[in-house]
């Protein structure tokens, strides 16, 4: 038997599977015969029926679930362990945020330990690296991670990313990948930045136009199919190619823009988050006013090529939304 025949006989454990991204690699795999073995970890079902995956609900927040993991995994010949237990929008929950961001992690990556599993993935984010100022004009992989330093939830994104980077140190035998997508858009997905677009009056920072990349929900998937099918230590942006200012996305989405002056802008969003309202803090406001850009070169060299450019991307989540208005569509559940 091959050494690749040998592998798809072992099993692939995801985390976060009833959330968007989680939910829809699992739904890829599932289809594929080339993965027989797969388990499913969340503390919910996914939003669709199983037809071989085992599912074992765990809440990655609780006290000691890292042995509660090694204990339902221990027989599983576990090769390759997917961690995408993250909420994609900013959470008003910040302790529980951490437990599952922060904490949650260091339980994956005890059990991954306990068990040596061969092949770790993480699911993270461009937007570790903030928006500032003196970004260039195309973020490296090795550039400083400033996402952290006005938002606490980003925070602890980083430190989950750290803690895998200190993993992979510790084991030099695992194979360690970090994906970071940038805002991704398609017909399904829903996040924070979404919802923005759903406005029909788009309130923006005045005198700021700085420029924006999507990545398609399905090139998303294929870029964590690539993860899985080759090894591939290291991190990775996921981005769609070409940019655009977010005048031009305001312009394609058929929205009103209203500049208004950040001194007066920040308070009245952060009041307006604190009473449930918006569900994104007036921190992640200066990704409307400065540049936060990440450079795709990386990910070519393991063979990533997005099919959708951003504006596809915007494209696709913009007339996805207009048939869902006549309901030519279904809504996204």
């Amino acid at each position: 038997m091959s050494q690749k025949n040998k592998r798809s006989l072992e099993t692939i454990v995801l985390t976060g599977t009833a959330g968007f991204l989680g939910s829809s690699l699992l739904r890829n795999l599932e289809n594929d015969p080339h993965f027989p073995n797969l388990i499913a970890l969340d503390t919910k079902k996914p939003p669709f029926e199983l037809k071989k995956t085992k599912f074992f609900r765990i809440d990655l927040t609780e006290t000691l679930a890292d042995s509660k993991l090694v204990e339902l995994l221990k027989d599983q010949k576990v090769d390759t362990f997917i961690h995408m237990a993250f909420p994609v929008s900013p959470p008003h929950n910040l302790e529980w945020a951490h437990d599952l961001v922060s904490v949650g992690t260091m339980y994956v990556l005890n059990c991954c330990a306990a068990l040596k599993v061969r092949k770790l993935i993480m699911a993270s984010t461009t937007e570790v690296y903030g928006a500032h100022p003196s970004n260039p004009n195309f973020l490296p992989e090795d550039h400083r991670r400033r996402g952290g330093e006005r938002s606490r939830f980003l925070r602890d994104k980083i430190d989950a990313e750290d803690q895998f980077f200190k993993y992979a140190k510790k084991h030099p035998g695992a194979i360690v990948t970090i994906l970071r997508p940038c805002t991704v858009m398609g017909p399904n997905v829903r996040n924070y930045k979404t919802s923005f677009l759903q406005r029909p009056v788009l309130y923006t920072p005045m005198g700021y136009d700085p420029l924006f990349q999507f990545v398609h929900e399905e090139d998303v998937v294929r870029a964590f199919r690539l993860a899985i099918e080759k090894d591939c230590p290291g991190t990775y942006n996921i981005v769609g190619e070409g940019v655009m200012p977010i005048s031009r996305v305001r312009k394609l989405a058929g929205k009103i823009s209203v500049p208004v002056p950040s001194p007066v802008l920040y308070p009245v969003v952060q009041a307006l988050w604190y009473a449930g309202i918006l569900n994104a803090p007036s921190s992640r406001l200066n990704f409307l006013k400065y540049l936060s850009v990440a450079d795709g070169e990386r990910a070519k060299l393991i063979g990533f090529r997005p099919k959708y450019s951003s504006r596809d991307a915007l494209l696709d989540f913009l007339g996805a939304e207009r048939l869902k208005k006549v309901h030519l569509m279904e809504e996204t559940k």
